[in-house]
């Protein structure tokens, strides 16, 4: 095969390997805070639900911060290609460890995963683009089929996983994925050869005294987490410090918001920027902050809203038990169905076509929706009741339209407003809010026992919709704002 559905043929060897990355990551992400909150008689960690939603948030939002350093490291250092093999196997070596009984694995596991995620994540995007040359016509049908790809990992993974681990044993589940994981390294290596010269080597240092320059750097942030580690290993074993898992989220927590307080200081206040580049700036802080928001709802999927599905629904269809895990599979089901759809429907409405920041009022208003109509089943579940698996399936259908309205319209909207000579950092700040969401959703879901079900998902929904609602007062500004990008 010389090409791959008329694009170059190393597309299929990273379409394959994104998928099974991300058929790793989704099926290990629909169990972990099933098999946390699971009585350590049937397996589990046996672990509350404030604990388990605070190291859940924590790990995924840890996933997106990694892109940042990882983006550079593979830039700087390793070079596109390496660093995604590297995050392969740091990735599988994760999911063995979790497959493995003891805790200290089970923490390393969570360390390995989120380590090779921020390596290979971004930058296995990065080589799908240095695929093509510049002005090549195909460059985004070939971005459109490797999207395929993850949501086919995103698909298959919580019925295979899910089924493994909820039905035989959690740690063979979280050995599913990692066999997953493996089986995309083996492929990428074996495909190596497709990818010409893309990704291959770092970016050349202008002189040798910034090469210096960047290698002291890199020598000195590894010393720096090297023994702030270690420090903590010692304070915590010394009795000087008690170190416990939402001590270290809300800790998390406060480097997390000083990052985005410095940076956005930083992005206004030092940057020499004209002053169409300074108004479009401000438009990215706002699609930020609203984006955070969308994230911080929409990541209930895998925490509260998986709970749900464990607890509270009935999970018969036509006679079959399946696995609450199976749930999860529903939104890349949903997203491969009306992508297509909704692509069209923008060709479609031409000069009608709703601007960026109106797209981004319909995605968290439709999002709250989600949770009005899961506020209903949740009615029926405080009284006893299994509800059936519709709440549920409609729930994620509409927060699928709500992520469609935002998630492709963000990234679009990031390369249109960022000044050029920033637009890769710029762009590391559209996962930042993807860090900053999943943060704050795993804080959310802490409350999961603490309120009633009807109370935790109406409040979330209002404060969706109520976001949602807020921008829309503001989306004639900022669209002047914007400085003729649409």
């Amino acid at each position: 095969m010389k090409t791959f559905f008329g694009h170059p043929r190393g597309l299929a060897t990273l379409f394959f390997t994104e998928m099974w990355e991300r058929f790793s990551y989704y099926g290990m992400r629909a169990l972990l805070i099933l098999y946390m909150t699971a009585a350590a008689a049937s397996g589990g960690l046996g672990f509350d639900v404030a604990k388990a939603a605070a190291i859940y948030g924590l790990y995924t939002s840890g996933v997106y911060m990694l892109g940042l350093p990882g983006g550079w490291l593979a830039d700087r250092v390793f070079g596109q290609r390496r660093a995604v093999l590297y995050g392969g196997i740091l990735i599988a070596a994760g999911n063995f460890c979790l497959a493995a009984s003891w805790i200290e694995s089970f923490y390393l596991g969570l360390v390995l995963i989120v380590l090779g995620t921020g390596l290979l994540k971004p930058n296995v995007s990065t080589i799908v683009g240095q695929l093509y040359e510049a002005g090549d016509t195909r460059r985004d049908a070939g971005f459109s089929i490797f999207y395929m790809g993850i949501n086919l990992g995103a698909f298959l993974s919580p019925l295979a996983c899910g089924w493994v681990g909820q039905r035989i044993d959690w740690h063979a589940g979280f050995a599913l994925a990692g066999v997953g994981m493996t089986l995309g390294i083996i492929q990428y290596v074996a495909g190596g050869r497709h990818l010409g010269e893309a990704g291959r080597y770092p970016v050349k240092p202008e002189s040798a005294e910034a090469a210096a320059r960047e290698q002291r750097r890199l020598r000195a942030a590894v010393v720096t987490v090297a023994a702030a580690v270690a420090l903590c290993v010692v304070l915590n074993r010394s009795g000087v410090v008690a170190i416990s898992a939402v001590g270290v989220a809300n800790a998390f927590g406060l480097i997390l918001l000083a990052t985005v307080i410095a940076f956005f200081g930083w992005m206004f206040l030092a940057g020499e920027w004209t002053p169409v580049e300074r108004k479009r700036l401000f438009v990215i802080g706002v699609l930020y902050l609203a984006a955070a928001f969308f994230w911080s709802a929409f990541e209930q999927a895998g925490s509260s809203m998986n709970l749900f599905a464990e607890r509270a629904t009935r999970k018969v269809i036509l006679g079959f038990t399946f696995p609450a895990s199976w749930l999860q599979s529903v939104n890349a089901l949903a997203i491969i169905a009306l992508a297509p759809v909704f692509a069209w429907l923008w060709v479609k409405l031409g000069s009608r076509e709703p601007s960026s920041p109106a797209k981004f009022v319909w995605g968290l208003v439709t999002l709250g929706l989600g949770f009005v109509v899961l506020a209903g089943g949740a009615v029926f579940a405080a009284a006893g009741e299994q509800v059936s698996p519709m709440w549920l399936i409609w729930t994620y259908v509409l927060h699928t339209v709500g992520e469609l309205c935002l998630s492709p319209v963000g990234l679009s909207a990031m390369t249109k407003l960022s000044p050029a000579r920033v637009a890769g950092l710029m762009m590391g700040v559209w996962f930042m809010s993807n860090a900053t969401g999943n943060y704050l959703g795993g804080r959310m879901a802490a409350f999961y026992e603490a309120l009633p079900l009807p109370t935790l998902f109406g409040a979330i929904a209002a404060f969706s919709i109520g976001s949602g609602l807020v921008l829309a007062l503001f989306v004639k500004p900022i669209q002047r704002l914007m400085g003729g990008v649409k």
